[in-house]
């Protein structure tokens, strides 16, 4: 028994959305629902783990206004009738990760029939960043519970004390509020290291090797996250996927996982592991279902 991937959907950002992190959750939240042929009525959660958005605004809730955006039961539901609940989370790179863990929880106690994970990042613009790193970039997850053996295994997460390696701040610049990264020269190779210790506590727990799995996913998408952490784990960082765009933050590691659930064999295994500032890191078991 498990939480299943229904399908993960990738949007990128053109000059109408290129500064909108709602416009491009909305779209591909949409695209998910559409190609799944799932009616956003049919929505029982919407969990929003995107980071960056738009003009820094932190209220109200992105998941909310993707929720009426999308048409998931706008209203609010009449005695017994069928809502949608939805509402943000933030973890960074493992933001989409943490959504699909809480997701996974309400659907082991069978609250909730089906799932949708949104995420999306955009360089705010009009002056409010400075020298902002990431992609903009929207990718949405709908998943559901299975009986069958498969799905999303034990969540399992490592944090080590480092805030060095990657923090942002919105800070106060000549009366308007922009947005700061500091980033070090060395991110790379201590998220990987972090990583690897939650991949091998991942392993150990299940009982499996690194030569036993059929995939390995990854975030962040840096090529020289993935080389160390190739090295830790004693394998060619050529075996694992990660996403195609270049410097996407929290919607990477659904745009490595969509890539590689389309190759994965049914009843196949991958590892999905994403790391993020703090440094945390986060390891999960997936078994594609052999019918998929």
């Amino acid at each position: 028994m498990g939480t299943i991937i229904d399908n993960i959907s990738v949007t990128h950002g053109g000059w109408r959305t290129k500064h909108s992190a709602l416009h491009l959750g909305v779209n591909a939240a949409k695209e998910c629902l559409s190609s799944a042929r799932c009616d956003p009525n049919d929505l029982d959660l919407v969990v929003n783990a995107g980071l960056y958005r738009d003009r820094n605004l932190g209220e109200p809730a992105l998941a909310a206004l993707i929720q009426e955006d999308i048409g998931a039961n706008p209203e609010d539901p009449h005695a017994g009738g069928h809502g949608t609940f939805s509402f943000d989370v933030a973890n960074g790179a493992c933001g989409a990760v943490t959504a699909t863990q809480i997701i996974d929880g309400f659907l082991r106690t069978g609250t909730v029939g089906r799932g949708l994970v949104v995420t999306s990042d955009a360089d705010p613009g009009h002056g409010m960043s400075k020298d902002f790193p990431f992609a903009p970039t929207g990718a949405a997850l709908l998943c559901s519970w299975t009986d069958a053996d498969c799905g999303f295994g034990e969540f399992h997460w490592v944090r080590a004390d480092d805030e060095s390696a990657f923090s942002s701040t919105v800070r106060l610049d000549h009366r308007q509020n922009v947005l700061h990264f500091d980033i070090s020269d060395t991110y790379a190779e201590r998220f990987a290291a972090v990583a690897a210790r939650a991949a091998e506590k991942c392993l150990a727990t299940a009982e499996l090797d690194i030569d036993d799995l059929d995939m390995i996913v990854a975030a962040p998408s840096d090529r020289k996250f993935c080389i160390v952490l190739g090295s830790e784990l004693g394998m060619s960082p050529q075996r694992i996927t990660a996403a195609a765009t270049a410097n996407s933050h929290t919607a990477a590691i659904l745009e490595a996982m969509k890539e590689a659930v389309a190759q994965l064999r049914p009843g196949g295994t991958a590892l999905v592991l994403a790391a993020g500032a703090g440094i945390e890191a986060v390891a999960v078991l997936y078994r594609k279902p052999e019918y998929a």
